[in-house]
């Protein structure tokens, strides 16, 4: 086992074509060199086998849209790799700098002392699975897109549907007719308002795609069986639950129901002092993803509890213990929902109820190992 002074720790400030890399000894005060690289694995790997002779290696750098390529790497040259929380690193007040060389130093330095927030590294598959996940969800943005701009269109050229509710089969039907050559539309307009029709039905297939796509995922390791416990509430279908058992993969690293929550940003911001608490809005850090579908599923609790038979479905041939804890969430949630409705907006209230709700999954979730699962 190497001392503290004979291991070297790396801060890696990882761009799309380059890395800065500070190498900062165990023993050392400051750096004792700062090195730019082409973001190139090959230059990085005989760099990294340099330093190896001097002591045991270890590196850090940010999590980013450079995914996790480089600490994959690293695990096979043997050499300890971790991936960085960024929201979560140490920062001076007054500090008003930042440049590449400064970051990778810092990283080094926060490093060795231990101050920084590992993230936990997805396998492969699991990330191939949530990559599909946030497409669709890439897909239904675009949808939502091309639907603004046909009503906007079409509201410029003095048409609104006011017959029902807009994007039922009967509004498609009348979308249509705009767009055929009996439509009081002028010629130009009618090609127009075709390409943005046109466009809103191909987005619509391919979302409708990937829904069968993860309805065929859903069923297989490493997703299956978590898949199947988030649906036993109410709310929670099958998008939802993908997007929550692909995101955060193994519940048990959260130490409390608290702990998840303010992962999920669905925590207030607190600025107390003394005798003082004063409470803000939401911190909306961490995982976008979970906290949309959370908040989204949060509504379905305005009703009066009751097992539909669609929820029944989704149930069926799960543990009793998942449906009791299901079925309580359904009762303290929708109190929940009523008691805070009565007094504030019905957005705020279906927060507190997704809030409360991280509570009950991560109850479910403690006995689930993913990695045995996938094994």
């Amino acid at each position: 086992m190497s001392s503290a002074a004979t291991t070297i720790y790396l801060g890696l400030d990882v761009h799309k074509e380059s890395v800065t890399i500070a190498v900062l000894p165990g023993g050392a005060i400051a750096p004792t060199r700062v090195e730019r690289l082409p973001n190139d694995l090959a230059k990085l790997k005989r760099f990294c086998e340099r330093l190896r002779a001097q002591g045991e290696v270890h590196a850090c750098y940010e999590a980013s849209g450079a995914g996790y390529v480089i600490h994959r790497a690293m695990a096979t040259w043997g050499i300890a790799c971790d991936v960085i929380a960024p929201s979560l690193i140490p920062t001076k007040p007054g500090h008003q700098r930042k440049h590449d060389k400064h970051d990778a130093i810092q990283l080094a330095r926060l490093y060795r002392a231990g101050e920084l927030t590992v993230v936990r590294i997805p396998s492969e598959a699991e990330e191939r699975v949530r990559d599909v996940v946030r497409c669709r969800e890439t897909f239904q943005r675009e949808v939502l897109r091309s639907r603004h701009y046909i009503l906007k269109f079409l509201a410029r050229r003095g048409f609104v549907y006011r017959e029902g509710t807009p994007w039922r089969q009967a509004h498609y039907e009348w979308l249509r007719q705009l767009a055929s050559v009996r439509s009081p539309l002028a010629p130009e307009d009618r090609r127009v308002f075709g390409e943005y029709l046109g466009l809103l039905e191909y987005k619509l297939s391919r979302r409708d795609e990937l829904d069968r796509q993860l309805a065929a995922l859903a069923l297989t390791p490493p997703v299956a069986d978590a898949v199947q416990r988030l649906q036993c509430f109410r709310g929670v279908q099958l998008h939802a639950a993908m997007v929550l058992a692909t995101e955060l993969v193994d519940w048990r690293r959260f130490q409390s129901p608290r702990q998840l929550m303010a992962y999920l940003g669905l925590v207030p911001r607190e600025h107390s002092s003394g005798d003082r608490e004063r409470r803000g809005s939401l911190t909306k850090a961490g995982n976008s993803h979970c906290r949309h579908v959370l908040v989204q599923a949060g509504w379905a609790y305005r009703y009066q509890p009751k097992i539909g038979i669609a929820l029944k479905a989704r149930q069926r041939g799960q543990s009793p213990v998942v449906i009791a804890h299901a079925w309580k969430a359904q009762h303290r949630l929708h109190t929940l929902y009523r008691r805070l409705a009565a007094r504030t907006k019905p957005q705020i209230a279906v927060v507190a109820v997704a809030r409360e709700l991280v509570g009950f999954l991560w109850a479910v979730m403690q006995d689930l190992d993913p990695q045995a699962v996938a094994a």
